[in-house]
This record gives structure tokens, C-alpha cells and sequence, in this order.
């Protein structure tokens, strides 16, 4: 490791966290490299520090203590480099392995597209961790924003985020409709128009497994009970669909002791319900209408339902399926009513990249918008925390922005540390902050009767709130 990233100088009275054999190791007084962000990163970061210091010294009475190490990426980096993100910066990530940043610009015009992508596929964190839940007193648009308490896994490298893609009238463009019309398509009524702007969407067994994976053993260490797969499979079948099967290979071949698929719970119930249901007339309840279809697709549910009782029907039947984790799964559009209508029937969402990021500023609108979404980008061996939210640089320098997003990203810093007492302070800080109607402008607008505080004030009274 260097003494120095970008000329900044590395805490010396701090020790890497270290990172083998799939565990972390944190010393007590952990190098934990930061990007304050663009914008209003500068004023929430400031406050949230000071957040987090005061809780760990709060927790473990001065035995533990964070060592911050600050490296630079979007226009502070420009302006000090010509680089929006130094070679140092992702050096350093890498070497410290944990680190958190605030909201960064997305250059306009040339540079990286995006620096969030970037540190993402740099570092391959495949995983993109939000979790949503409500946090009393906070103005929600909804009547029981408290019944939604969800993680959304969305996968981070694939879809969308590959970033392949071809511009409208130039020559790759054409090169790729050409072969796609007159060799891929040829025979076919279906044809690209010639004036389209084209892009590829991969997603692979590899990037699909994984992230389920790691959904799926979220739950377990977390005591949750349900794992859905979020997809548009009805309509892209071999992308979206493919992440739904292969996610549900995941549930059944690595974690079958500890999973039930939906269709699998089916079956067992109705044979609870009815020991003595044949296979045909088992088939008949997990597909109505079963009878209209072609003769082979009747015999294969039949066949679905013995392999089932046979496979698992020892192990899961007689009611043991209740007490595994129930995967499912559910069309995009779909989801979206799902978590209005019947929110406490969802606890851990598996998504695709683009399926993700709509789903997960949905969600946070039901419990008080971005300003209070922490997010977690997850790699093997590597972890990078973020705000959700833009950098709004209209309201930068202002002392007036919601510093919750970064916060709360704190607290799952602290938490995959395995420094829980600290982030259980945090958190119960803020709800008693809230609960105070001692808000910051977002929040105080549609609180009645709150005081508006400055991002600092808050930070502030959230300090004295740990004390109380």
C-alpha cells in the first residue's frame, strides 16, 4: 500500500480492514477512505461525520475509532488533477476495501459517463444493496408507510449498466442493424428500423446467480422470510425470463434445505390439505384450466408436481416448508402495485439493473423520498456506500440539505463492519431527531408544526440525541 493517494497523506494511526477466505477482518481503528461528493456532498458529508464519530465513540467509549481518509473523484478531482477519477482514488478503494462517498456529477460532454458506473465495474460490485424502510414521523404519501420494510439486491454490472451502445446515424450503428436485419433476423418479419439507436442488453448466468445468491443469504443471516425474483420475463424471455430460472436454480440446487419455491409451497399445501390428491389432480390446482392446454404442457406440470413430492416431499412436507424461505417472483409492472397494495408481503427483492433502479426510488417515495435512501454497492471482497440522491447543486454550500441518505449509508457501513452498536445508535438517533419535528427543510414542509434545521443543526441534534 502507499503512504499517499493524490498526494493526501495516509492516516498513520490506522490499519487496513483486511479481507480473506470470504471473511472481513476490522481492526478497531479501520482506514475507511471517503469521497464527500459534489454539490451538497460537501455540507451533508461534513455533518454526517461528525455523526459517525460521535456514535462509535459513543458505542465503545473511545476503544474503537473510524480513521477517515479522504480521496477525490468528480470536480473536486477535476479541479486538483484534470481527472474526474484518479487512478489513486481507485487504488485506494481497492487496498482499504470499505469506503463510502456522497453523490457525484455525471460529466456532461465528455470525461467518464458516469463515475458511479465506473467505481462500480472497476471494482466489479455486482451488488447494489437499498434498503427501504419507514422511520416514524417522517411525511410519507401513503396511509401505512410503516408496513414497508424491504432490500432490493438489484444486480450492478449487467443490463443497462454495460453501457453497450450504438448512437442513431453512425457507421456502428448501421453495422450493427445490418448484421442483425440481414443475418440474425433474416427469413423474419421482424427488422430493426435503420434510423434507431441500437444497445445490448446482457445478462448472464454468472451475474444472475451471484446476485440471488447473495439475496438469498441476505435473508438467512437477516431472518427474512421472503426472496422475490423481479423480472419482465413475459416479454424478454431469454434475458429477464433466464434471471428468473436461474434464480430460481439458485433457491433449489445451493440453499434447498433452507428454500421453498411459491409453486413448490403449492403443491405441498394442497397435498396437506388432501393427502389422498393425485398428481393429475394436484397439477389441476397449481394450473386452472390446466385441461384447455396442449396435452404436453399438462404432462409436464403433472411431472413438475411428482418430481417435487418425490425430491422434496420428506424434507418440506408436513408443514416444514412454513419455516424455510419462500422465493417467488414477479413481473416488473407488477411490483410496483405489490408494495402499495400489500407491501407486508415483501421483505428482500432480487432484481435485474434497470428493473432495480425503478423499484428502489419507488419504494423510497413511500417512505419519504431519496433523501433518506442509504445504498450499499457489494463486490466480493470489496464494499462501497453511498447516498442514492443527486448532488443538487443548486443548494450547495447552503447548510440546508437532508444529510439522512448519507447517514443511513453509514449505518450499513457500520453494520457490515459488524460494528452493529454503533449504527443501532445512529439509527435510533434519527427516528428520535424526526420524531422531534427537528427536520430538515424536505421533511419540515409536510410536517405540521415542525422547526427547520439546518443540515448541520440536525447533525447537531442528533449528537445530543445519543446522549439522552
Amino acid at each position: 500500500m502507499q503512504e499517499s493517494y493524490n498526494g493526501i497523506a495516509v492516516p498513520k494511526d490506522g490499519a487496513p480492514i483486511q479481507y480473506a477466505n470470504g471473511k472481513y477482518t476490522v481492526p478497531d481503528n479501520p482506514i475507511v477512505p471517503f469521497i464527500e461528493g459534489d454539490g451538497t456532498g460537501r455540507d451533508i458529508w461534513k455533518a454526517s461525520q461528525r455523526v459517525f464519530d460521535a456514535a462509535v465513540e459513543k458505542a465503545y467509549g473511545g476503544k474503537r475509532a473510524v480513521k477517515w481518509f479522504e480521496v477525490l473523484a468528480g470536480e473536486k478531482a477535476y479541479r486538483q488533477t484534470q481527472n474526474w477519477l484518479p487512478d489513486d482514488t481507485v487504488k485506494a478503494t481497492v487496498d482499504y476495501r470499505v469506503s463510502i462517498k456522497g453523490p457525484l456529477t455525471t460529466p456532461v460532454g465528455g470525461g467518464i459517463r458516469s463515475l458511479n458506473v465506473a467505481l462500480r465495474q472497476l471494482m466489479d460490485l455486482y451488488q447494489c444493496v437499498r434498503p427501504v424502510k419507514y422511520y416514524a414521523g417522517v411525511p410519507s404519501p401513503v396511509k401505512h408507510p410503516e408496513k414497508l420494510d424491504v432490500v432490493i439486491f438489484r444486480e450492478n454490472t449487467e443490463d443497462i449498466y454495460a453501457g453497450i451502445e450504438f448512437r442513431e446515424g453512425t457507421p456502428e450503428a448501421a453495422k450493427f442493424i445490418s448484421f442483425v436485419n440481414d443475418e440474425m433476423l433474416k427469413g423474419s418479419k421482424k427488422k430493426i428500423r435503420t434510423d434507431s439507436g441500437v444497445g445490448v442488453k446482457p445478462i448472464s448466468i454468472t451475474g444472475s446467480k451471484r446476485l440471488v445468491r447473495a439475496a438469498i443469504q441476505y435473508a438467512l443471516d437477516n431472518n427474512r422470510k421472503v426472496v422475490t425474483l423481479v423480472h419482465k420475463g413475459n416479454i424478454q424471455k431469454f434475458t429477464e425470463g433466464a434471471f428468473r430460472e436461474w434464480g430460481y436454480e439458485v433457491a433449489s440446487q445451493e440453499f434447498r434445505d433452507q428454500t421453498v419455491t411459491e409453486r413448490e409451497s403449492w403443491i405441498l399445501g394442497n397435498l396437506e390439505a388432501n393427502p389422498n390428491l393425485t398428481p393429475e389432480e394436484n397439477a389441476a390446482l397449481i394450473e386452472p384450466g390446466i385441461e384447455f392446454a396442449a396435452k404436453e404442457f399438462g404432462e409436464g406440470v403433472v411431472a413438475e408436481v411428482k418430481q417435487v413430492i418425490a425430491s422434496i416431499g420428506a424434507s418440506h412436507g408436513d408443514g416444514k416448508w412454513k419455516k424455510k424461505i419462500l422465493v417467488n417472483d414477479r413481473i416488473a409492472d407488477s411490483i410496483f402495485q405489490q408494495i402499495i397494495l400489500r407491501p407486508e408481503d415483501y421483505s428482500v427483492l432480487a432484481t435485474t439493473n434497470l428493473n432495480g433502479d425503478y423499484i428502489s426510488d419507488a419504494a423510497a417515495a413511500q417512505v419519504g423520498g431519496l433523501g433518506i435512501a442509504p445504498g450499499g454497492n457489494i463486490g466480493d471482497g470489496y464494499a462501497v456506500f453511498e447516498a442514492t440522491h443527486g448532488t443538487a447543486p443548486k443548494y450547495a454550500d447552503k447548510d440546508v440539505i437532508n444529510p439522512g441518505s448519507v447517514i443511513l449509508s453509514g449505518v450499513m457501513l457500520f453494520d457490515f463492519m459488524g460494528w452493529t452498536e454503533a449504527a443501532r445508535l445512529i439509527e435510533k438517533s434519527m427516528e428520535k431527531t424526526i420524531g422531534q419535528k427537528f427536520v430538515t427543510y424536505d421533511f419540515e414542509r409536510g410536517m405540521q408544526g415542525a422547526t427547520k434545521a439546518k443540515t448541520s443543526e440536525f447533525a447537531t441534534r442528533m449528537i445530543e440525541n445519543m446522549s439522552k
